[in-house]
């Protein structure tokens, strides 16, 4: 496992008191934002860098300052209340969906930040004092900045608004698929996907069927090889766009066709697009008369993609060096779902 000085920082979680502001806002007659904070939470945005507020405050006051401050849209599922700030911490890695070892923590408490390394380990904690370094920090620079990465707080945001509208939604899950009018398009990774392609397979874990990770020339390699097959996935619906959200890279051999990678953003789980890009390959393998295989690398964070694979008609062929071998027999393709366009 990469230690944490390899790891990218997907969310930074942010204390307020003495920290985004100066003062203590319960207390103190004058609060005054710090403009550092606000130059780096800006630039971590724009990073593709997810951010939230883990505060022991009252909440709708401190909710009102960061609007009064302008800063209150950067901040997704905010905690601001009076528990463990390690509770706040775990809630909003859930909410968001991102493993603990993704996260820093920035405050200017040394009790708050042991509190939270003692309850959760794997997170990055940051004292305030180290405030102008965070974005020279390795784990606060992504290597590319996308189109994804750009827009990745407004992707969580509508996230958050199909999440309401399905809570709110009565009848079944795909009565609320189809209300969506999802679009989902595949096509050959081209030469300008490569930046996307290569983040997707470093910030992908939980839906990832072998957690191989390839750098920016090998996955131009693919690219460009007679033999492979290397499709991307982007979703879109009628709130708006997921992005670049699913890989698959296919071993080609005469009579046989070897997945060798199949992810997915964790954000589309629960919209069946793993099983639409898994047919979509076995109707492209049974048009060219072949047989289709699945590596399948076991973690503990990417069951649901095994799970996936059977659904689909997988079934275990073997294992070779910690690597499941899945077969499909070509006899029971599941079509594209009617309410789902597929281009």
């Amino acid at each position: 496992m990469p230690s944490k000085s390899e790891k990218k920082i997907k969310c930074v979680i942010w204390d307020l008191d003495n920290t985004i502001w100066d003062g203590v806002l319960i207390e103190d007659d004058e609060i005054t934002l710090r403009g550092e904070a606000l130059d780096i939470i800006k630039t971590l945005d724009e990073r593709g860098i997810l951010q939230s507020i883990a505060s022991k405050n009252e909440y709708d006051i401190a909710l009102e300052m960061l609007r009064k401050f302008n800063i209150d849209e950067y901040f997704l599922y905010p905690q601001i209340g009076w528990g463990a700030k390690s509770s706040s911490v775990k809630s909003i890695a859930e909410s968001i969906n991102i493993g603990m070892d993704t996260i820093a923590f920035v405050d200017d408490q040394a009790f708050e930040r042991a509190e939270v390394i003692f309850a959760l380990p794997e997170v990055l904690a940051i004292d305030v004092v180290d405030l102008s370094s965070i974005l020279d920090m390795p784990e606060m620079n992504p290597r590319f900045i996308t189109e994804d990465s750009r827009i990745r707080r407004k992707m969580y945001m509508d996230d958050m608004r199909r999440n309401d509208i399905e809570k709110n939604f009565e009848g079944p899950q795909d009565e609320f698929l189809a209300s969506l009018g999802m679009k989902v398009t595949i096509n050959p990774v081209g030469e300008d996907d490569l930046k996307r392609v290569e983040e997707l397979t470093v910030r992908t874990n939980q839906l990832n069927s072998t957690g191989y990770t390839y750098d920016y020339e090998e996955l131009d390699c693919f690219r460009e090889s007679a033999k492979h097959k290397f499709f991307i996935a982007e979703l879109s619906d009628k709130l708006g766009t997921y992005g670049k959200i699913g890989l698959i890279l296919i071993e080609c051999h005469d009579e046989l066709w070897n997945i060798k990678l199949l992810l997915m953003s964790c954000r589309v789980m629960s919209r069946g697009i793993g099983t639409i890009l898994i047919n979509y390959i076995l109707s492209l393998a049974k048009e060219s008369n072949v047989a289709v295989q699945a590596e399948f690398v076991p973690t503990n964070r990417n069951r649901m993609m095994y799970i996936t694979y059977v659904f689909a008609g997988f079934r275990e062929i073997g294992k070779t060096d910690g690597i499941t071998i899945l077969q499909n027999d070509l006899t029971n393709i599941q079509p594209i779902p009617d309410y789902v366009d597929l281009a």
